[in-house]
Order: structure tokens, then sequence, then C-alpha cells
């Protein structure tokens, strides 16, 4: 049992979920802009800023400043301390309990895929929900930018725990859960398939590194998109309590008091397909696999140097 409660998975995935955000964050705000940009349904977001990834991030630079490209970088760091802890550490603990049951590998030695997949998944789907509210501070403060260098961390946290309530904190935890599912179910198993495969030919390696991330990034990304763009929509909607406490029954009566554009996941994807056409789930593709890759990479090569201290 002694493996089983190692902390050290927890604390080397956790620091090196940390240097990747810091090296790929400004690429995920270009993707937070465009998934955001285009909705018929939020008008303050309804006009086309960006034509794609680069116009995007040079637009954000000379209009807001190179800074505007970390809004929302402490959330972004709070959370890889809390949801990169605990997905990767959970994720290498359930696999050592189910190879001490037998469950992993099959009598020819090989990793069950599904065994695999079945511990990301759960892993990816516990972390991000526990770690959702510092999600939703990174995507209100990224979608903001310029608007957020004088609001902290603590008073983005105040605001939308005064004005939204505790829920406020978790809007869009449904497909957050989903998305770091299907990333963790596609993501980490795929790595370990490649990383085994490639053994023979580069060995234990940085090579060997690169090449594993690289492609995991790619199924995560191509899995994961739709999902990450309702769970954007979701996150960057708000609904002021405040407001609807003041506004007159008159107001109420005639549908002024202030609502919700998408009442859920399944709504934010029916609206998106009908009134943006279904390529709407894929805003801010490249960005993200353009970031996952170089993120995926950072990662697993400080995950494995760090690996070197067990």
């Amino acid at each position: 049992m002694g493996d089983i409660r190692d902390w050290r998975p927890f604390v080397y995935g956790g620091m090196a979920s940390i240097m990747a955000e810091f090296g790929t964050f400004p690429i995920d705000t270009t993707k937070t802009r465009l998934q955001i940009q285009g909705q018929k349904t939020d008008r303050s977001h309804s006009e086309l800023r960006y034509r794609g990834m680069t116009d995007a991030f040079v637009k954000i630079s000379r209009q807001e400043g190179v800074k505007a490209l970390y809004s929302g970088i402490w959330p972004a760091v709070l959370r890889q301390a809390t949801y990169g802890t605990i997905k990767f550490g959970t994720y290498y603990t359930l696999k050592k309990m189910a190879t001490d049951r037998g469950l992993l590998h099959d009598k020819a030695g090989n990793e069950s895929l599904w065994c695999n997949a079945a511990c990301a998944t759960l892993a990816g789907a516990i972390s991000s929900a526990i770690a959702n509210p510092t999600d939703v501070l990174k995507v209100r403060m990224q979608v903001h930018g310029r608007g957020t260098s004088d609001v902290g961390l603590i008073r983005c946290f105040r605001e939308i725990y005064v004005h939204e309530g505790i829920r406020g904190l978790w809007r869009g935890v449904g497909p957050t859960a989903q998305r770091a599912a299907v990333i963790a179910a596609v993501e980490l198993p795929v790595y370990d398939f490649c990383k085994l495969h490639l053994m023979e030919t580069f060995g234990d390696q940085v090579a060997n590194h690169f090449i594993s991330s690289f492609i995991a990034s790619l199924g995560s990304a191509i899995a994961s998109t739709p999902i990450d763009v309702i769970r954007t929509r979701l996150m960057n909607q708000r609904r002021v309590h405040q407001l609807e406490h003041s506004i007159s029954p008159a107001a109420t009566t005639t549908g002024a008091a202030p609502r919700l554009y998408y009442t859920g996941s399944v709504d934010c994807a029916v609206q998106t397909v009908r009134n943006e056409g279904f390529r709407a789930l894929y805003k801010g593709f490249i960005p993200t696999w353009v970031r996952m890759g170089p993120w995926n990479i950072i990662f697993f090569i400080t995950y494995e140097q760090l690996k070197q201290f067990y």
C-alpha cells in the first residue's frame, strides 16, 4: 500500500503542469477569444473580431498590450496546481492499483487500453470538477483582457461570488468535467502507448517523450474542441442576482429580468450549431492543437525528468 500513497506523482504532475501553463498561456488566450466571438445570442460577443489565431495574437498585442495575453494567468496557475496535481497523481495511482490487482496488463504483459482509459477518464473528471472555479476565473479574465488589468484574482473571485453566488464559480462544470475526461482518456493512454512502442527506437529519452506527446495532443484536440467551445461560452455568461432582486414586478413581467443565454450544455450546442453552423464547434481548434502540442511536450518532458528523482 505504500506505493499507492506515493506523493511524488501528484507533486511532479502539478509542477510540470505549471511549467507547461506558463509556456503556452498566450495561445490559450487567443483560443478563448476565438471561441466566444460570433455568438448570435450574446450581442456583446456577436462581432467577429479575429480571423484566426495569428490575427488574434497580433490584435490583442497591439490594441491591449502584450500583458493582455497573460490576463488570467494566475487563476490558470492555481488551476494547474490543483487540477494538474490531482489528475496526474490520481491517474498514475489508479494505474498502480490496477496493476497490483492484475487488471492493467494482459497475459502477454501489454497494458489494457480500456483499463488505461478508465483510469484517465476518472482522474480527469474528478480533478476538473474540483478545480472548476479557477477555470471560470481564467476564462472571465481572458475574455476581458485589458479590462481586467486592475482587477486581480481576489477581486474577480469576489465579484463572481457576490453577484452570481457559489453556483457562478461552478458554471460550466458539466462540460468541463466531460472535456477533461475526454482529453485524459485520449491523451494519457495514447502517450503511454506511443512511448512504449517507441522505446526500442528512441529509448526512454527526450525524443521519445517529444514524439509521443505531440501525437497525443492531436487526438485530444480533435476529441475535445467542441466540448471546450461549449464550456468556454457557458463559463463566460453570467446572471447578476443583485439586479434580479432590484427589478420591479413590472419589469419582471415584461421579460426584463436578467437571464442566461444558454440553459445548459445541450442548449448551448444546439444554439451554436443552429446560429453559426457545425464548424462553430471547432472555433479555436488551431490554437487548441498548437497549444496542446507544446503544452504536452513541456509537461511530459518535465515530468519525465522529475521522475529521475524517484
